[in-house]
């Protein structure tokens, strides 16, 4: 062979290295097979019928983003539920796509312009109803997600910048919602987190549909504490009660445990529950047992 001209054919090892490189990737990069990436999760049709999300945003590359993994990844990939995204970037104006304005009566930042966002949404059907995610909203909690899941889907408003005009919200009829008391650059986050919440109480999406009736909030009440193995752990032990096997024994310290974690942590939804239940807003007493898990509780987790 020739240093630095074609391989002789006379060589045959490097011909034969030659003829393989050819059918590989070039520049020395190895060869690739090809796979589903998570956002490729999105193409593939739901069932008819499905429920379906659609989300107008500035930034469609973030989606599924963690949709797309675990229980709710596989669902999407089996059509239980479907998801859409529009970017609102192609119903800009101008050459430069121009989809915000200075705030009329000045002030800091932009605002998401009406005609920009009214043509985004008037392009095509769009399912259930039209929300806006916005700090200044109603509150989303499990209530609001057990009803959209019932529903045949939600179109999901994303803001940016300062916010929407208020004319498009109202001419549209979108429902603002907040995820909670704290505001983010943008709504994308909180789009992420309300389908969540949303989808995951759709049939089949978990599997174990006792999950979904023992969680937080399924009963106006905050979860009762998890424990597992070991029994024994840096000193702490698993409540007596919970390795008994008297499953009405176990039941009622759960219980008891969950309205007594509610009547601390959450005030407000104790409140709520004894206002439906007639009856005083009290805290339960603790049980022996409890006395000890008490000292290994953690928080539920961030407000939604």
């Amino acid at each position: 062979m020739t240093l630095g001209g074609p391989p002789d054919e006379t060589d045959a090892p490097a011909v034969d290295r030659a003829r393989r490189a050819g059918r590989a990737r070039s520049h020395g990069r190895i060869s690739i097979a090809a796979s589903s990436a998570p956002r490729d999760l999105m193409e593939r049709s739901s069932a008819p019928g499905a429920w379906r999300a659609t989300v107008l945003t500035l930034f469609p590359e973030l989606f599924p983003g963690p949709l797309g993994a675990s229980l709710l990844g596989r669902a999407l990939a089996e059509g239980l539920w479907g998801l859409e995204t529009v970017d609102l970037r192609r119903f800009g104006l101008g050459r430069h796509r121009t989809v915000d304005g200075p705030p009329a009566g000045g002030g800091p930042g932009m605002v998401l312009r009406p005609d920009v966002v009214a043509a985004a949404l008037d392009a095509g059907p769009r399912p259930g109803p039209t929300l806006l995610l916005s700090p200044r909203g109603r509150p989303f909690d499990q209530a609001f997600a057990r009803a959209l899941s019932e529903g045949p889907g939600v179109t999901l408003l994303c803001g940016r910048f300062e916010g929407v005009d208020q004319r498009v919200v109202e001419a549209r009829g979108m429902i603002e919602v907040s995820v909670g008391d704290f505001v983010m650059t943008g709504g994308e986050i909180a789009a992420m987190a309300l389908i969540d919440a949303t989808v995951r109480l759709i049939p089949r999406v978990l599997g174990n549909a006792a999950s979904v009736e023992e969680e937080s909030f399924a009963h106006g009440l905050l979860e009762a504490p998890h424990y597992t193995k070991p029994a024994m752990w840096e000193g702490r032990a698993i409540p007596e009660t919970l390795l008994s096997g008297h499953h009405a024994e176990i039941a009622r310290w759960r219980r008891e445990a969950a309205e007594r974690l509610t009547q601390e942590r959450r005030p407000d939804l104790w409140r709520a529950l004894s206002s439906e239940r007639s009856e005083p807003a009290e805290a339960p007493e603790r049980s022996g047992g409890e006395k000890q898990a008490g000292a290994t509780r953690r928080d539920e987790g961030e407000r939604s």
